[in-house]
């Protein structure tokens, strides 16, 4: 931008955390309609409208009645290219607080937030990285020097700065199941650092690597904390929860605040209703109703406590989670298989690139991610 011109830059991490702050933020859209309906920035306070770039491009004058006077407008578009051009438009129009999002929603979809969720036994602690755009979370384990990451997203760059900022040695590298709607970065991790990579071998049956099968009733040990391992089918055949020093419960994708997980992913939803019911109904029934679940994603911002964070107990979840309540068999098997959400985008060359059997270049992961996240049934 030039340095005369009134339109500022604003980097998706200011603007996440304006957005869990619950400030009031204005966005315009220059995206086609057709992406903005697809998958848009969401909030609390959030007010986004709509306009196509192309609409745009001779005069703003078609949207200046929609824009707000007196606070700050964030303009975005794919990569933050044309976003900078309508900013600087509205901005010759006598508005002083534009903003261009830079890198556009390509940027916002591989936005990670750490936020602390709490201490572990011997001063050791979890983070949850929220990844905003897709409503992915994973999780960073420390204790006593040493770190596990579980559920790694692909974008590794977040995890790498917090192990060097943290003076730590990545010890281990968890996925709870096989992924269908993100690219996995644990491989790589564990590589890059030399940590040991667990897969559950239920889901790892066509991948191409070695790995460290996860399986029932492993515990591996972070330090001074105990990650337990607990098998969990339903959303896959092999999804596999952990339980953090006796506190916490990743669910994986199994079961999320306001959901539950869907079983259709590998085409297998009626094999795999009875699993998830088993395991939904009957495996987390046993366990500890303290625990502090944290799911691997979040559907709305709904789900998001005052911190950012997304995580409720278990004990609360059977009471107010509908899920987790539908006591009819024939009634559970028609919500989990019928009037399911679209599936993710590039699903299946997801599933196929976490597998190992196809390795597409930065630009084609970037582009088979975007999108909203769909894991889950309400």
């Amino acid at each position: 931008m030039s340095q005369d011109t009134a339109v500022k830059g604003i980097s998706v991490k200011e603007l996440t955390q304006k957005i869990i702050a619950g400030d009031r933020v204005f966005i315009l859209d220059v995206r086609n309609t057709g992406d903005f309906d697809d998958w848009k920035v969401e909030g609390k306070n959030v007010e986004v409208i709509n306009k196509p770039y192309f609409d745009l491009i001779e005069s703003v004058d078609p949207i200046m009645d929609k824009l707000p006077k007196g606070e700050p407008i964030y303009v975005v578009c794919a990569k933050g290219g044309s976003s900078e051009f309508v900013a600087e438009q509205i901005a010759d129009k006598g508005y002083d607080n534009v903003y261009s999002i830079e890198g556009g929603m390509n940027a916002w979809s591989e936005h990670l937030e750490p936020i602390k969720i709490g201490e572990l036994t011997n001063g050791g602690a979890i983070y949850q990285f929220v990844r905003i755009g897709k409503g992915c979370l994973s999780y960073y384990i420390e204790s006593n020097g040493e770190a596990a990451i579980v559920d790694t997203v692909r974008v590794t760059a977040p995890f790498e700065q917090f192990i060097n900022e943290h003076n730590v040695k990545l010890t281990h590298v968890l996925d709870t199941h096989l992924h269908a709607d993100h690219i996995s970065g644990a491989r790589a991790m564990a590589e890059k650092y030399g940590a040991t990579y667990h897969l559950p071998p239920k889901d790892a049956e066509e991948v191409t690597f070695s790995y460290t099968p996860l399986e029932d009733g492993n515990e591996i040990k972070v330090g001074d904390v105990t990650i337990k391992a607990v098998y969990s089918p339903g959303h896959t055949i092999g999804s596999t929860s952990l339980i953090i020093d006796d506190k916490y419960l990743l669910t994986g994708d199994i079961l999320f605040i306001d959901s539950i997980g869907r079983p259709d992913l590998a085409g297998k939803a009626e094999d795999w209703v009875v699993d998830l019911r088993q395991t939904l109904y009957q495996r987390y029934k046993e366990l500890a109703d303290s625990l502090i679940v944290l799911p691997a994603h979040y559907m709305g911002m709904n789900e998001m406590n005052e911190d950012g964070s997304i995580s409720k107990s278990l004990e609360s979840l059977y009471d107010e989670n509908h899920g987790l309540n539908i006591h009819e068999e024939d009634e559970f098997r028609k919500t989990v298989t019928e009037n399911l959400p679209p599936q993710p985008n590039s699903y299946q060359e997801i599933r196929e690139t976490n597998m190992g059997k196809i390795t597409p270049d930065t630009e084609k992961q970037r582009e088979m991610e975007i999108g909203p996240n769909r894991c889950a049934v309400r």
